[in-house]
């Protein structure tokens, strides 16, 4: 195992180093948080392959293909799917917004009003995020090095923090594109063909296996329905991959990078399905379906090439891991932080005045707020850390961060894009009804269970549209401001939260 130490020990030292190199980039807020906007096309949709395809999309994807067969694919695939319509459909107009948080959108389209508890709802999102993926630490490094649990977490959880806190999105976005090499290269180039001959080809998988292994729908049409709700939904309004499509260079980039990342998600979905059911074949009673990836990386390849693809596992945990630190902290110093900080300056002091003071402030003080930045990243990292130690279920917590996510959030980021009758009273209520009816119904039927998302996403919709047709319309200057920016027009950067409590509906309440 000497070499295949050697190989993680380099790509480990290589992600320090591109760490160190992407802080030279970080100069401003920008650069820090969305790579200055100007990703190209190729850099764009390697680094959106990387964030949206993790520990669970690889081993876990492996799993399921070990589990169910080639329909155990579906979960990678409604990924996939759910990329593939935020790139075609919305990511334009998206990126045309120039702002750093989908909080800040909901401000500009709503007047103000939404941005707060949007932004818990959000934080609470990617916190469970970077956990989840941190914990996949542990079992990355049980199979490389057979180090204990907590010391695997510390390991990889103080790597990822140091080469994010460096360089910020753009020490991310290169140690994302070496990511997205190294996992294309050691699944789908390498494990992925050396399964299926192993394992004797496709046609002695099929007289080895039963016919629901290669049945579409052998998971479940229920299973695959609820995949769609949480993941693709998931993706069209996660902070995570919302602050990636602010790093594209414009319009085109946006779309067309991130259908071309859409489709690498379809492809490493069968494959990790295929993977998974060649295993089956060749080790039948694995304890658990997770092993499967470990099992056949194990024995199936030989000395060096197990180091890269184990390296390719471990590159799928990081890049998720890391893009969904850098959105919770940037939630919780521009959502959260930034909006307490301003209730105190605002006491006793005149509102407009104070705004203005902030906006000049702010044109200024670009060192400060990287500075900001990177000490958010530093304390959430450590909050990461500390949780994974003592969290075991990862699916549980996984599926507990989407139901909030899309149960909360779906309705009143979509309602806004595609309904100009919506309103921030509407906005409101719907993340309260639909937050609170997912957490209720989790409770008492069971984090797993599929109808707290049913029914979370039901009550959403139906309040954002009943409350918003019984209040007054949005403020005829908040939605042309919106529009303004949704076509592009020019604006140096996203106005300053309003304070929380500011009265929704007028124009003075969007910071413009």
């Amino acid at each position: 195992m000497a070499v295949d130490y050697a190989v993680i020990v380099l790509y480990l030292a290589g992600m320090l180093a591109m760490g160190w190199w992407g802080m030279r980039r970080a100069k401003s807020k920008s650069d820090f948080l969305v790579a200055g906007r100007r990703l190209g096309p190729a850099m764009y949709s390697g680094t959106m392959a990387a964030i949206v395809l993790g520990g669970a999309s690889t081993i876990g994807g492996v799993g399921l293909g070990y589990q169910y067969g080639l329909s155990g694919a579906w979960m990678v695939f409604t990924i996939g799917l759910g990329l593939l319509a935020l790139s075609i459909f919305f990511s334009a107009r998206i990126a045309r917004l120039r702002v750093y948080t989908v909080s800040e959108m909901l401000d500009l389209r709503y007047g103000g009003s939404a941005g707060i508890i949007s932004g818990i709802v959000m934080w609470a999102y990617t916190l469970m995020l970077a956990v989840t993926s941190t914990i996949a630490y542990a079992t990355i490094f049980d199979v490389l090095f057979g180090l204990d649990r907590t010391l695997s977490i510390v390991l990889g959880g103080v790597i990822v923090v140091a080469y994010s806190a460096l360089g910020g999105m753009w020490s991310i976005t290169l140690t994302d594109m070496v990511q997205f090499v190294v996992k294309t290269i050691g699944v789908l180039l390498l494990l992925l063909p050396i399964a299926v001959i192993r394992a004797g080809g496709f046609a002695e998988m099929r007289a080895q296996l039963p016919d629901d292994y290669f049945a579409p729908l052998g998971i479940g049409g229920q299973t695959v329905f609820t995949y769609v709700l949480i993941y693709s939904f998931g993706m069209l309004i996660g902070q995570d991959i919302w602050q990636r499509v602010f790093t594209a260079r414009g319009d085109r980039v946006a779309r067309l990078g991130g259908t071309a990342a859409g489709t690498y998600c379809l492809v490493y979905a069968l494959a990790g399905a295929v993977i998974g059911t060649a295993a089956k074949v060749l080790y039948p009673h694995l304890g658990s379906p997770d092993d499967a990836f470990a099992t056949i990386v194990r024995d199936a390849l030989p000395v060096g090439l197990r180091g890269l693809v184990l390296a390719a596992a471990l590159s799928a945990v990081m890049s998720t891991s890391s893009g969904a630190l850098i959105a919770c902290a940037t939630v919780a110093n521009n959502d959260i932080w930034a909006r307490v900080k301003r209730i105190a300056e605002l006491r006793g002091r005149g509102r407009d005045q104070d705004r203005n003071e902030a906006q000049d402030q702010d044109q200024g003080q670009e060192h400060d707020e990287v500075r900001g930045n990177r000490a958010f990243i530093l304390l959430m990292g450590v909050g990461v850390i500390a949780i994974a130690i003592v969290l075991n279920d990862v699916v549980e917590a996984l599926t507990l961060a989407y139901n909030v996510l899309v149960g909360g959030l779906l309705v009143p980021i979509l309602g806004g894009l595609l309904w100009k009758r919506g309103t921030g009273a509407g906005a409101l209520a719907a993340i309260a009804v639909g937050g609170l009816t997912v957490v209720g119904l989790m409770t008492a039927l069971g984090v797993l269970a599929n109808e707290p998302i049913y029914y979370g996403l039901l009550a959403s919709l139906l309040t954002y549209v009943l409350v918003s047709l019984a209040t007054k319309p949005t403020d005829a200057a908040v939605l042309a401001a919106w529009r303004e920016r949704l076509a592009g027009a020019p604006e140096q950067e996203a106005p300053a939260p309003p304070p929380v409590g500011a009265a929704a509906g007028t124009s003075g309440d969007t910071g413009r």
